[in-house]
């Protein structure tokens, strides 16, 4: 059963996006809101691990919460999505997990 998990903590100030990475499994999905867009920032580590993780699991972010951040460059592999997106891929996986 794939999950998609939710994470809106930036990752330099928490642990739960990091831990949540490692738990994933192959079809899982990663969604990043609010303060977790930062992750996505060019030259951080976080971003190549994402990266990387593109490879078995879908990485999605928020465009909203991008723009108001100001990160305007994703690598190809992950997209940003609207908030009907956001409620589609809720609604594609069986299961949410948000990282609360």
């Amino acid at each position: 059963m794939a999950t998609l998990h939710l994470h809106s903590f930036s990752p330099f100030t928490d642990t739960r996006l990091a831990s949540g990475l490692r738990i994933l499994s192959s079809g899982d999905g990663v969604l990043l809101c609010g303060d977790a867009v930062y992750a996505l920032q060019p030259g951080c580590a976080i971003r190549e691990q994402l990266v990387e993780l593109t490879s078995t699991c879908e990485v999605i972010a928020l465009a909203e919460d991008l723009e108001s951040r100001g990160i305007d460059s994703l690598p190809a592999t992950i997209r940003s999505i609207d908030y009907a997106q956001f409620v589609e891929a809720c609604a594609r996986y069986d299961r949410t997990n948000t990282w609360l």
